[in-house]
C-alpha cells in the first residue's frame, strides 16, 4: 500500500497543545471491529465499556529526563545581552504542525512558573552536556539556536502516567496518559484485570515516514520487559477466552511481537521493530481491544490502528473526529475499539 492511502485533513487548530484541565476527562471515541460504527463517549465511561474478566495492560514507561539548556534573556543582564542567564531545563515533547512551516515545538520547561509568553531563550554549544553553575555566563559565545516563548502551559508531571515506573522513554506513551488512580480502581472494581509491562519509546517516534510505500517502512528497535505476573494473566487470559485490551500502541506493538516468538509466553526482556499496517504483520494474535489517541495523517501509529479496525472503517471514524472537533495527537482525545 502507498503511505499516501493514509492520508487525511487535519486542521492545525485540532491539534492538542496542552493536556485537559483535569487529567482522565478527554472525550473518547468508540469504535467497533465488526461493524465499523463509532460512537461518541467519554474516557470516564471506559470502566462500564469495558467487560468483567477483560485483561487490560498498560505500558509503564517513563519519560526520560532528556535535556537541553538554555538562558533566558533578561534576568541578571540587560535585555538581549549577547551574554544572558539564568538556566532554564526543556524537554521538547512533539513538533507542532502548522501551515507556516514554522518550527514550533511543545515542551515540558523546569522551572515551569517563571518562563513567560515573550521570553527569548538561548542555547549555546557549551551549555549541552551539564547543568550550567549559577555563576557561569557565555559572554564571549554566541548562542547555536534561540526560541521564543509563545505560550504557557501545565506542569512537567502531567507528561508522565500516573502509574509510570521505570525510566527509559524519550516520549511518554501517551494513551496511558488518560487514566487516574480513580479510574484505575474503578476498572479493577468492575473485575478489570489490570497489569503493566514496559517498552521503552525511542526517539524514532518523532521521525516522519520517508518512504512512499508502506513495505518499505522500517520501525527502529526499542527494549521491553514482560513481567512475569504479566506473562501469567496473558497465559491464563487466554485459556479462558478472556480479551485482552492493549492501551496505546506501544503495548500493541509489544504484545504482538511477543506472540510472534517461538515457545508459550513467559517473562522475559528484548526489543522489537514490528511495524503493524494492513497487509503487513496485519493478524492480531493476542490484542483484542484497543484504547489509543487520535494519530497524525500517514504516521505509522495510524497504520497501526488501521491494520486492527479496518483502514476505511478508521478512515471514515477519524473523518468524524475532525468535524466533532475532537483533539488529535500526544495532549489529545482518545478511541476505544473493540
Amino acid at each position: 500500500m502507498l503511505v499516501s492511502d493514509f492520508h487525511y485533513d487535519l486542521p492545525g487548530e485540532l491539534i492538542a497543545q496542552h493536556p485537559p484541565a483535569v487529567r482522565g476527562a478527554s472525550r473518547m471515541m468508540t469504535l467497533s471491529r465488526t461493524t465499523g460504527d463509532f460512537a461518541d463517549s467519554q474516557f470516564a465511561d471506559l470502566p462500564q465499556l469495558l467487560q468483567p474478566g477483560d485483561l487490560l495492560i498498560l505500558n509503564d514507561s517513563r519519560v526520560l529526563p532528556a535535556r537541553l539548556y538554555a538562558t533566558r534573556s533578561g534576568l541578571r543582564t540587560q535585555h538581549n545581552s549577547p551574554a544572558p542567564t539564568g538556566q532554564v531545563e526543556i524537554l521538547l515533547t512533539q513538533r507542532v504542525a502548522n501551515s507556516e512551516a514554522h518550527n514550533d515545538w511543545t515542551a515540558l520547561v523546569k522551572p515551569a512558573k517563571k518562563v513567560q509568553p515573550g521570553e527569548t531563550l538561548h542555547f549555546h554549544a557549551t551549555n549541552q552536556g551539564a547543568p550550567c553553575p549559577d555563576s557561569g555566563t557565555w559572554e564571549e559565545e554566541l548562542p547555536l539556536l534561540t526560541a521564543t516563548v509563545t505560550a504557557a502551559g501545565e506542569h512537567r508531571d502531567r507528561y508522565q502516567t500516573v502509574f509510570s515506573r521505570e525510566r527509559g522513554s524519550a516520549a511518554a506513551p501517551t494513551a496511558g496518559l488518560h487514566f487516574t488512580p480513580e479510574i484505575l480502581a474503578a476498572l479493577r472494581q468492575r473485575g478489570v484485570e489490570v497489569q503493566t509491562l514496559t517498552l521503552h519509546v525511542g526517539l524514532g517516534t518523532f521521525q516522519p515516514v520517508r518512504a512512499e510505500r508502506t513495505e518499505d517502512i522500517r520501525l527502529h528497535a526499542e527494549p521491553y520487559t514482560l513481567p512475569a505476573a504479566t506473562a501469567a494473566a496473558i497465559v491464563a487470559a487466554q485459556s479462558e477466552s478472556r480479551r485482552i485490551i492493549a492501551v496505546g500502541t506501544t503495548t500493541t506493538r509489544t504484545l504482538e511481537h511477543i506472540a510472534r516468538l517461538p515457545g508459550p509466553i513467559a517473562a522475559h526482556s528484548g526489543s522489537t521493530s514490528l511495524f503493524l499496517s494492513p497487509g503487513l504483520n496485519d493478524e492480531f494474535k493476542l490484542v483484542r481491544g484497543l484504547l489509543t489517541n487520535f494519530h497524525l495523517p500517514s504516521s505509522t501509529l495510524l497504520m497501526l490502528v488501521s491494520a486492527f479496525a479496518g483502514r476505511e472503517a478508521v478512515l471514515r471514524a477519524y473523518t468524524h473526529a475532525v468535524a466533532a472537533h475532537y483533539r488529535f495527537f500526544s495532549y489529545g482525545d482518545c478511541m476505544l475499539i473493540l
